[in-house]
């Protein structure tokens, strides 16, 4: 009892920072951020908002699907960057699309966010007759909650969103894994921007959880990251996610034919691949040309690798990342 993905679409912004242009602003070279990342350039908005980059997406995979919009019961975006507290992204996505039956909220698990998004949909169409189609949406603009003056953490993060439209199907291969540390929090966060309330004691104002504290001056509002506990983190999760959905319908990893994983650090990937025993032939790859732009890294991809014929109709596709929160998870289907 799984889905069929019906159409899918992304959208990055024109504008493009290279390697070069980064060792502008901080102490680095081109060298140094590929054969650490992977990376040699990325999508940054220069004033796209995070949901016009959402609902060009949307429009994209509704016009691959060939559905009608207002046939859509569900839309989720996942986010870390919205532009607002309220309404949700998804609200003002589904005004842009013309989903006008659709029911909207928004998901924040961070970069793991697009897997547990589908899944949630999945959950939806299974239990619900009425619901024809869903629709999951991406966009991020992790240039928003960057510290371009920390060289360790801005070569890595870019802007983009992505977007799929699913549909239940009754005998279709599928399986999910959803996972997450609390303990690891203190690993990658960023605060709220929002003013503290007058009703504050100026003695409290300054506090904040007490595991992650209120940031060094300078990063009260961007992302803060330990890169090591991260990676760790993350190249055990990722195969333990992937592993756990498999084993869940008895299916051997080496019957997936194409993985495509959160595009965060290429030797993330390439450490993760290794564990689980899966030759990178396998693995869907574009962090290169995009960076790490959280839960629309997942989609970004896998929307370029259908258009490329990178990935065809029948394949069996795990889609698996992590992120901050810690989360993980893993999805796989038939595609």
């Amino acid at each position: 009892m799984g889905i069929r993905v019906l159409g899918t679409g992304s959208y990055t912004p024109a504008y493009q920072v290279t390697n070069d242009d980064m060792a502008k602003l901080v102490e680095t070279n081109d060298e140094w951020i590929r054969t650490r990342t992977g990376i040699g350039t990325r999508h940054i908005s220069d004033g796209e908002p995070t949901w016009y980059m959402g609902a060009e997406a949307a429009k994209k995979a509704i016009a691959d699907a060939g559905i009608d919009p207002a046939e859509i019961g569900l839309v989720i975006d996942t986010t870390i960057t919205p532009e607002y507290c309220t309404p949700s992204m998804s609200c003002i996505i589904q005004r842009e699309v013309g989903a006008v039956d659709a029911a909207c909220f928004d998901l924040n698990a961070a970069c793991s966010g697009f897997v547990y998004a589908v899944d949630t949909a999945h959950r939806f169409l299974q239990t619900d007759s009425s619901m024809k189609y869903a629709l999951i949406v991406a966009n991020e603009s992790l240039s928003k909650i960057t510290n371009y003056s920390d060289r360790s953490s801005c070569i890595l993060f870019g802007d983009g969103a992505a977007a799929v439209v699913i549909a239940y199907a009754e005998k279709a291969l599928y399986s999910s894994y959803l996972g997450a540390d609390g303990t690891g929090a203190k690993y990658l966060y960023a605060h709220s921007a929002l003013p503290v309330s007058p009703f504050v004691k100026p003695e409290r104002a300054a506090r904040y959880d007490d595991h992650m504290g209120a940031g060094p001056k300078g990063w009260e509002h961007t992302m803060l990251q330990e890169g090591r506990e991260v990676y760790k983190f993350a190249t055990q999760a990722m195969p333990k996610a992937a592993a756990m959905a498999a084993q869940k319908i008895g299916m051997q990893l080496d019957e997936i034919d194409k993985f495509v994983p959160h595009q965060a650090n290429m030797r993330i990937i390439e450490t993760a691949m290794k564990h689980i025993k899966q030759p990178m032939e396998k693995v869907i790859v574009n962090i290169a040309y995009h960076g790490n732009t959280s839960s629309a890294s997942i989609p970004i991809a896998f929307d370029e690798a259908v258009r490329e014929g990178k990935i065809q109709r029948g394949e069996k596709v795990c889609l698996v990342g992590f992120g901050a929160g810690l989360t993980y998870a893993a999805l796989i289907m038939e595609y």
